[in-house]
C-alpha cells in the first residue's frame, strides 16, 4: 500500500509540468479590443445595460453565435474569391427586392 501511495505521488510530481506547458499565455487584450468586442456584440442584439440577468446567458450566447455566423461567412466569401458581404443595414431605393 505504502508503494502504490509513493508511485502516485511520483506521477503527480512528473505529471505537474507537463501540463504546465500546454497552457498558451495569450496577450492581454486592450482596452480598444474589449471596447470593439462589446461594440460587436452590441449590434449583434446583446444588451449589457437591460438589467435583466435571468437571461443573461441565453443572450450573450446568441449574440456570440450570430457574430461567429458573421465571421465565417466572411472567411468563406473571401477564401471563395467572393467580395465580403455588407453589414446589414438600410436596402437602397433602386435595389430590387430580394
Amino acid at each position: 500500500m505504502k508503494t502504490l501511495a509513493c508511485l502516485t505521488l511520483a506521477a503527480c510530481a512528473l505529471a505537474g509540468p507537463i501540463t504546465g506547458f500546454t497552457q498558451t499565455t495569450a496577450a492581454p487584450l486592450t482596452r480598444a479590443q474589449v471596447r470593439a468586442e462589446l461594440l460587436r456584440l452590441e449590434a449583434a442584439g446583446y444588451n449589457p445595460s437591460a438589467g435583466d440577468e435571468s437571461n443573461y446567458p441565453a443572450d450573450i450566447v446568441a449574440a456570440e453565435a450570430k457574430i461567429a455566423a458573421e465571421d465565417a461567412q466572411r472567411l468563406t466569401a473571401a477564401s471563395a474569391g467572393g467580395a465580403a458581404q455588407p453589414e446589414s443595414g438600410p436596402v437602397a431605393a433602386n435595389s430590387p427586392a430580394p
